[in-house]
């Protein structure tokens, strides 16, 4: 459904209210608008507007995955590159199977059920992630882990679910499957995202114009993102590559002091309006949901998932134990606590085929986690942050 000029100024107002009042009560920013979203839905305020996949894919992804990437440093990336990466594609994989296994042996349900189920909900979503990593004001190399992992780890989140949804058709899948698929919308995704920043950034070397320089950050996000899925790839690969280009080589004479100065304001206010947005409709369609009948299979997914998490970070940050890149086990913890999922998980399970096993239960119990994953998670991991001395306490009023 087309987003009308009259719901988003009703949308933006009540965001910019709960901006406020958030704040002033130091509350998540992204709780108070699921909270808000549901309260509204409770009174049925009816806004011209849904949650579906492509407003999520298409119009409020983009633009986050770029702002984010835009704003990550090359070097720091550079230094947990391989912790990144590790986490990213074998720790999903064994959170999807954690939760997979789980599902169908506990919960009953068959096992391409359970696997769609697992995969989709087994990449953290980089949405919630970054949006409460940025209110918290956490810095240093735990934030380059946590947000670049949620944004890496969607390409093999893609790859694993499309297998699955192949599966589900009845189509045979080979290792040579498996690997070309892969190959294909990781690395495809990469060389999109690298094509469109590399063309625009040449073209904005030629202009002084902030103006000019922030319409062409804007095509890249987009355009990057449009690109990859159009040839079936990783939209969001391509956008964070986009991002990480324009954010790192820009600086280097393609993207004046003045454009950087007006392209940085830009995307950070197009990050609040697309933040609140996903926020408030999640709340909205939450409240929508019917977790009476299935609560308790919707507690064990929820148990699940975090076993889940805490299975794809420990062993896999052990790995890197004796190295450089050795996590710390503070750190270890902040990164499976602070898995948090969201609208990614909700945009790939509001696009399943109505053929799938168990279809209505994988979306409420998907919306029963994003709901536990914002409010009990969210609300809890500044306190957490707090007291391992990650981030300052609040200053006295």
């Amino acid at each position: 459904m087309a987003l009308g000029i009259e719901t988003l100024e009703v949308l933006l107002l009540i965001a910019a209210m709960v901006a406020m009042v958030t704040r002033k009560l130091r509350v998540p920013y992204s709780v108070g608008l699921v909270a808000t979203g549901i309260i509204l839905a409770l009174f049925s305020v009816q806004l011209d507007i849904t949650l579906t996949k492509d407003l999520i894919f298409t119009t409020l992804l983009p633009p986050l995955i770029f702002e984010a990437a835009f704003f990550l440093h090359w070097k720091e990336l550079r230094r947990d590159f391989w912790v990144i990466t590790t986490l990213a594609s074998i720790g999903v994989m064994l959170s999807a199977a954690v939760t997979a296994a789980g599902m169908h042996y506990l919960a009953g349900w068959q096992w391409i059920g359970a696997l769609i189920f697992g995969v989709l909900i087994a990449a953290t979503d980089p949405v919630s992630v970054i949006a409460t990593f940025k209110e918290a004001g956490v810095q240093g190399r735990l934030r380059v882990l946590v947000e670049a992992e949620s944004l890496f780890n969607d390409g093999v989140a893609a790859v694993l679910f499309a297998i699955v949804i192949a599966i589900a058709a009845g189509q045979e899948v080979t290792p040579g499957f498996v690997g070309l698929a892969l190959l294909k919308t990781v690395g495809g995704g990469i060389l999109c995202g690298a094509l469109v920043a590399g063309a625009l950034l040449f073209v904005a070397g030629r202009t002084k114009d902030h103006l000019v320089e922030i319409t062409f950050t804007t095509v890249a996000a987009y355009g990057s993102f449009m690109l990859a899925e159009h040839f079936h790839l990783s939209g969001v690969l391509a956008t964070l590559t986009t991002g990480l280009m324009m954010g790192n080589i820009g600086p280097m004479g393609a993207i004046s002091t003045r454009g950087r100065d007006a392209v940085e304001s830009f995307w950070e206010y197009i990050a609040f309006v697309a933040n609140s947005l996903i926020f408030l409709l999640i709340g909205i369609r939450e409240e929508q949901q019917n977790f009476s009948d299935i609560w308790t299979v919707a507690v064990l997914a929820i148990v699940l998932v975090m076993i889940g998490r805490a299975v794809a970070i420990y062993p896999t940050c052990w790995l890197f134990s004796g190295s450089s890149s050795r996590v710390s086990a503070r750190h270890q913890h902040v990164l499976v606590w602070g898995g948090l999922r969201g609208a990614l998980a909700l945009a790939l399970v509001l696009g399943l085929p109505d053929s799938i096993p168990h279809h209505e239960e994988i979306i409420t119990i998907a919306f029963a986690v994003v709901a536990f994953s914002i409010f009990a998670q969210g609300l809890t991991m500044t306190p957490m942050l707090r007291k391992m001395g990650e981030i300052s306490p609040p200053p006295k009023e």
